[in-house]
């Protein structure tokens, strides 16, 4: 089952997201903030949403880009925010993850956050502030300096090799995982580019962005891979197999 919610924001805005109950829930009651990239909102983060639900998650799917401002603004204002890693989008989904603990429907203990591209960077960066037991980005940005990652949970994702512009992140994210103590599994895979579990239709993203420096195109083999690693990963972090005392620690923004 899945519809629209809205999520209240400490503005007195309430924004639009997506809300994913599975059909059999997990047993941890771990459920998923999935982050979209920055197409924002579309069929391709619905689908990912489905994903995680068919195996047993319930996952908020927020639209970081609706704001009670114009859309061009919107955009404007969370792309800031990404870039400096603070900023109202990390009050959204601060705001997502208090929901999901909160909501009457699936009983939620534990949080992990997902997220691709731009979503990415959000979740390593909310994954940092915020109690979460687990994050999953996939070909974002990372901080040069592993102190940015200071009290990150345990991570599982991954990156392309060919991406000239990310694609030297995963191994930089790894190394810094490593340097903290973090328990992690990233991998970057050679051959493969920006997006590569991304399918977003149209020809700009499935002609034009596999020319560009990303190299940006879905890679079946890859993201088939990284879904076993991210699924296998969240059950070993949620059943309490992997354990990380960051997840205790309460929210704090930057």
């Amino acid at each position: 089952m899945d519809r629209q919610v809205e999520i209240p924001l400490p503005s007195g805005h309430r924004m639009r997201a997506h809300w994913f109950c599975p059909k059999n829930a997990n047993p941890h009651q771990a459920g998923i903030i999935a982050i979209h990239d920055i197409f924002g909102y579309t069929d391709d983060i619905e689908r990912i949403g489905h994903r995680l639900a068919a195996n047993g998650y319930p996952v908020l799917v927020p639209d970081l880009y609706d704001l009670p401002v114009s859309k061009p603004l919107c955009v404007v204002k969370t792309l800031k925010a990404h870039e400096m890693g603070k900023g109202e989008a990390f009050e959204q989904l601060e705001a997502c993850r208090q929901w999901l603990l909160n909501q009457p429907e699936e009983q939620v203990t534990q949080v992990g956050v997902m997220g691709f591209c731009m979503g990415g960077r959000f979740a390593v960066l909310y994954a940092v502030q915020a109690p979460v037991q687990v994050v999953a980005p996939f070909y974002g940005e990372i901080p040069k300096d592993h102190e940015k990652l200071q009290g990150i949970c345990p991570a599982v994702g991954g990156w392309g090799k060919t991406d000239l512009v990310y694609g030297s992140h995963g191994e930089r994210l790894a190394s810094h995982l490593d340097r903290l103590g973090v328990p992690h599994d990233i991998k970057t895979y050679e051959g493969v580019g920006h997006s590569y579990m991304n399918q977003h239709p149209g020809f700009v993203f499935e002609k034009l962005a596999a020319v560009s420096p990303m190299r940006a195109r879905y890679d079946e083999e890859a993201s088939e891979d990284s879904w076993r690693r991210v699924i296998s990963f969240f059950e070993k972090v949620f059943s309490g197999e992997i354990q990380f005392p960051s997840a205790a620690k309460p929210y704090t923004s930057f």
